[in-house]
């Protein structure tokens, strides 16, 4: 196979220079060129055409952000955003993400010295990610977009365990903005680093009816509200009988995820049997199939997010293989049937 072309985008001389060697390391990959700026970028687009870019948040002129806009309007192509692990840095790449951005890499830093041992294999797996054209606000799938949640929802006394991995922003937003606001207690595992679910936390929360935040141990799942597993830390399960609490715990890494979305799974398969719904969007690998396997065979209702719809469908391509997706649906119909699997029977 021919290697991966890449494109790395940053203002810093070093930051690219340590990009650009991280990436050579890998015989699948082939660096065609750098930038430091949004000009230069459009220029060795159009030159070199990339099948990968590697692009930083924070820059001079256009930031990351603008240029990235402009990128999945004009030419839809896969792009990694390399971030500072601050506040503002999280925010801004989970926005880059829900923009089209296929996954985010933090920089190095001190505590933090390994971040880029990943860069190589996301560099190669955003290659095969579908890249989907990007509709300006307003535009004539504006309104599709900005599904109203329902107002007269009874919830039927299920849960929701949603898992998702590369692509998951995106997805995310359009599942759980269309629940409304007394939505059944629903808990998420979602690969990320640590501080950056926390952002995701608070726009999902800004953006959505319900309230969405993230998991603290012993906390109490409550219609309502949704819960998303810390980054990059513990394990989120759910415990209890009657009253389901989130439990927190170290663990070891599954399928190379901690958190992971087959510990959240088997662990709703074992304490709600059937009075769960599991639901499993795109992402690259196999964790979570496993799981909601096992939610399936003890009676839950089970949903994978559809080939077409998928930036990468590795997570829900293994459940559906396994027999665990009950139903398999585009992204845009999974949040109606999570009300329809989870309302009271009248």
């Amino acid at each position: 196979m021919s290697p991966v072309r890449v494109l790395v985008v940053d203002d810093s001389a070093t930051m690219r220079h340590l990009v650009c060697e991280f990436l050579r390391r890998d015989r699948g990959i082939e660096v065609v060129g750098t930038a430091c700026d949004a000009a230069e970028a459009r220029a060795a687009i159009k030159q070199l055409s990339p099948d990968v870019m590697t692009l930083d948040v924070e820059m001079p002129n256009m930031n990351g952000l603008e240029f990235l806009e402009k990128v999945m309007r004009l030419r839809p192509m896969p792009v990694i955003m390399v971030s500072t692990l601050t506040a503002r840095g999280s925010d801004t790449a989970i926005e880059a993400l829900e923009i089209g951005a296929i996954d985010c890499v933090v920089k190095p830093s001190p505590a933090n010295q390994n971040s880029f041992d990943e860069l190589a294999g996301k560099v190669k797996m955003a290659a095969r990610a579908m890249v989907r054209l990007r509709v300006a606000a307003g535009g004539p799938d504006a309104a599709s977009q900005l599904l109203k949640p329902m107002e007269n929802f009874k919830p039927g006394g299920r849960i929701v365990a949603i898992g998702s991995s590369t692509g998951g922003v995106e997805a995310l937003i359009k599942v759980l903005t269309q629940l409304p606001a007394n939505c059944a207690p629903t808990v998420i595992t979602q690969h990320m680093p640590a501080q950056f679910t926390l952002s995701l936390a608070n726009r999902l929360d800004r953006m959505c009816a319900p309230r969405v935040l993230e998991a603290t141990h012993g906390a109490p799942l409550k219609p309502g509200h949704i819960y998303l597993a810390p980054g990059g830390g513990d394990h989120l399960e759910v415990s209890g009988k009657e009253a389901f609490t989130c439990f927190l715990r170290r663990g070891d890494l599954v399928n190379g995820h901690r958190p992971s979305v087959d510990v959240l799974f088997n662990s709703v398969a074992k304490v709600a049997r059937g009075k769960a719904v599991g639901v499993i969007l795109t992402g690259m690998g196999r964790d979570g199939a496993a799981g909601l396997a096992a939610m399936r065979q003890t009676g839950a209702r089970t949903i994978g997010q559809n080939e077409s719809s998928c930036v990468v469908y590795g997570m829900p391509k293994a459940a559906h293989e396994l027999g665990a997706v009950e139903s398999q649906l585009a992204l845009e119909r999974i949040g109606s049937e999570i009300i329809t699997l989870t309302a009271a029977i009248s």
